[in-house]
């Protein structure tokens, strides 16, 4: 087994073991993979050369999906997952119609706007949203099963992890399918697209709602591990977060969003334990450096690592170039 693949299929064990061996991660751990689908959302569209500052738009909408229809009686985990998963793909259907006629700054821009928006009215309407003190979220049942809390997070914990890894492998397919290489062609050549007789918008329209329902299935798991959800959801800094996490593992790259949001967030808490007053200089410092000095990100670092391990040494018995013309 080659390097390249041996190390990842280390750190999926590894993380398999967590909630026996360092169970005090299990929930960082959980919010951490659950914000890395969020990310393969952002990724996606920097596969076609767009950049979103306002993914977390659909990041929210999915998560008091969640919340509202957890206060009735159809409290169930799947149920949630469905219908916050369907809401917000039917969300990034109607915004998507309008953002992917713009391209660059205004295409991320507009998202912004678009994002601001449902957050003012989270803010706003407080009697059906509860305002800036958000919604409770009560633990909701798994097939009709009601567990009590530490059975009910190992099991959100390993459902999270087999999410990350289906999605992951799914938005790779996707990429690697006709679609998802026209849909990667919107950066290189756009034109070349419409010359071919096929529409760029309707080709990025594909990937945004793709990319809003991954923002979504991240929202609904975030917000069944913390119980609450609250506006900030919607906010910019979320968005920005989800944008600065996917150029730290790596611009373009799924398993570098895998890897970006568990840095990001490992770090973070850390810092916030042992260097409570100074946490997000530690943090901003360890993101400068990797960034500066690794401008491929963490995949990039990960690539260059396992080509120099696999590299083979040149045979000694190679004849030099005076044996070879003799």
């Amino acid at each position: 087994m080659s390097t390249r693949h041996f190390l990842p299929l280390l750190a999926l064990l590894l993380l398999l073991f967590v909630p026996m061996a360092a169970p005090g991660l299990q929930i960082l751990l959980t919010l951490a993979l659950a914000k890395a689908i969020a990310v393969m959302g952002v990724t996606l569209l920097l596969r076609a050369g767009q950049v979103s500052f306002g993914h977390a738009l659909f990041f929210g909408i999915s998560a008091y999906a969640a919340a509202f229809i957890a206060a009735t009686s159809l409290d169930d985990l799947v149920l949630l997952l469905i219908a916050g998963t369907a809401g917000a793909a039917l969300s990034g259907l109607l915004v998507g119609l309008f953002v992917v006629r713009y391209r660059g700054i205004f295409f991320g821009m507009l998202n912004l706007a678009f994002s601001m928006i449902f957050w003012s009215i989270l803010e706003k309407f407080y009697h059906y949203t509860g305002g800036a003190d958000g919604l409770r979220l009560p633990r909701p049942t798994v097939l009709g099963l009601s567990l009590d809390r530490a059975p009910f997070e190992l099991l959100l914990f390993y459902l999270t992890l087999a999410l990350t890894i289906g999605l992951g492998w799914f938005t790779l397919r996707f990429l690697g399918s006709p679609i998802g290489q026209l849909f990667q062609t919107v950066k290189t050549n756009e034109t070349r697209l419409e010359y071919l007789g096929v529409s760029a918008r309707t080709t990025l329209l594909k990937g945004y709602v793709l990319s809003a329902a991954l923002c979504g299935i991240g929202g609904i798991l975030v917000a069944t591990a913390q119980g609450i959800v609250t506006p900030s959801y919607a906010y910019w800094i979320r968005s920005g977060e989800m944008v600065f996490i996917a150029v730290l593992g790596g611009a373009g790259s799924i398993p570098g969003a895998v890897a970006g949001a568990l840095a990001y967030e490992i770090v973070r808490a850390y810092a916030a334990a042992f260097a409570a007053d100074i946490w997000q200089l530690v943090l901003g410092v360890f993101l400068l450096v990797v960034i500066l000095f690794a401008p491929g990100g963490l995949a990039g670092i990960y690539t260059a690592i396992a080509n120099r391990l696999s590299r083979r040494d040149p045979s000694p018995t190679a004849h030099s170039p005076n044996e070879a013309r003799q």
